[in-house]
């Protein structure tokens, strides 16, 4: 895991900008920089110097800061160089196939954070976290994942792990010191701890639906019979016109779909083309395509007519869709109203906030912040860590030994610490950190 070579990579995106930075990492950095980088001074810890980063030929190629952070404080916890320079491709690769030549190594994606997990810097779920706010494609998920990687889901865990570990050692004092009368707990006592023990786990269980959703955005569809607003209503929850809306009755004939930022979520949002019985060939294949992307949809609104109101055909479509979220379109010229409908108008956009907020409101259901789980492997460590509570409890009521009660509470134990890294082997490591940018 550790070594001790220097690395060096791009960590500013590739491509033509004002600045880009070149970072370093490993015991040879603060040397290998200088003999690119002309100083009129020694460098300072964590100052910018201004020199010139120099050819073979002692030439200046360009002027550049450097920065040099001492190991242990740094961000991989090694001695650590970053230089800015300018933006320009041509220095950028010059200076990094100029850097290889003086000994360092190109590194692969995801050292730098690798580097800092191995020296004690932040733990996996923190290292995690900083792959997530790379990726943050909304200002929310960005502050989720600052939360993750300034330790919440860490510090949710420690004290559960810590009555975990109390309770195990008050069974192993048990078996050890048998013979000198060292008192156990009774079954009841262990019963209830155990159950103490999974009540917060499965409130994180729980909390993955939305933090799933967080980190990964879902796909939205529009559906409803013609003419009911689908068009307008996309057009209003997007604030721009996109689709095309007319007086007439099927005008959309295919999928129209856009992202959209829902209070912070990445929203693939489609809207489709009205359901009903026609002839027309190219309107039969619209609404066939209407019903496909509501079956692959994440969630699903269905458009009902406050000036009609709901008719068969909407109730045909409410059995054909029964976890759509009903909203009640053009309350501005219409009074009908249906129980359970989001009541708005995508012509005036009276109600649109408040549908926004019904929304994330289903959506978040059950997740509790900060530290709700957003993370797959956490997501399946935790349900082991829950169904080994499970056979624990069980082997207690079933008046087993405490041995084997042992044995299930350490393969609670066990997932808990892989969230952190404490139990984690080599091979799952490099597969998280295979999927983070070169340069991070």
């Amino acid at each position: 895991m550790l070594s001790d070579d220097t690395i060096v990579a791009l960590s500013t995106p590739p491509g033509r900008g004002a600045i880009s930075t070149i970072r370093f990492s490993g015991p040879e950095s603060l040397k290998i920089a200088r003999r690119l980088v002309r100083l009129p001074d020694a460098p300072q810890a964590r100052r910018a110097t201004l020199g010139e980063f120099c050819d073979a030929d002692g030439e200046a190629a360009d002027e550049v800061l450097l920065t040099w952070f001492p190991a242990p404080n740094s961000y991989s916890g090694e001695e650590v160089v970053e230089v800015s320079c300018h933006g320009a491709p041509v220095v950028v690769d010059y200076f990094l196939r100029c850097a290889l030549v003086q000994g360092a190594r190109l590194a692969e994606p995801g050292e730098f954070t690798l580097r800092a997990f191995t020296h004690g810097r932040m733990n996996l779920a923190q290292a995690e976290a900083v792959r997530d706010l790379v990726e943050a494609q909304t200002l929310y998920q960005a502050k989720v994942a600052v939360q993750q990687m300034e330790g919440a889901l860490s510090r949710r865990m420690a004290p559960l792990k810590q009555e975990l570990v109390d309770l195990i050692a008050l069974l192993e004092a048990g078996i050890d010191f048998a013979e000198d009368d060292v008192s156990v707990a009774p079954p009841e006592e262990i019963t209830r701890r155990i159950e103490a023990l999974r009540a917060p786990l499965e409130e994180w269980l729980a909390s993955f639906r939305f933090g799933r959703v967080v980190r990964e955005g879902l796909t939205m569809a529009i559906v409803g019979r013609p003419n009911v607003g689908k068009s307008s209503l996309f057009n209003r929850l997007l604030e721009r016109e996109r689709a095309i809306v007319t007086a007439s009755a099927g005008t959309t004939r295919d999928l129209v779909s856009e992202t959209l930022n829902l209070e912070g979520i990445p929203v693939r949002l489609v809207d489709t083309a009205g359901i009903r019985e026609t002839s027309d060939e190219a309107e039969s294949i619209g609404v066939r395509r209407s019903f496909e992307a509501s079956a692959e949809a994440d969630v699903t609104l269905l458009v009902l007519d406050a000036v009609s109101g709901v008719g068969e055909e909407d109730r045909v479509l409410m059995s054909r869709f029964p976890s759509a979220v009903l909203v009640m379109n053009k309350i501005d010229t219409g009074k009908n109203a249906f129980d359970g409908a989001q009541r708005c108008s995508a012509l005036t956009g009276d109600g649109i906030s408040a549908l926004r907020r019904a929304l994330v409101a289903r959506l978040s259901e059950g997740a509790a912040e900060p530290g709700f789980l957003t993370n797959v492997r956490h997501e399946r460590l935790i349900r082991e860590g829950v169904e080994a509570l499970e056979r624990a409890a069980d082997a207690t009521r079933g008046g087993l030994p405490h041995e084997m009660i042992l044995l299930d509470l350490y393969n609670v134990l066990r997932p808990l610490g892989a969230i952190t890294g404490e139990t984690t082997v080599e091979d799952i490591l490099n597969r998280i950190f295979s999927t983070f940018c070169i340069g991070k």
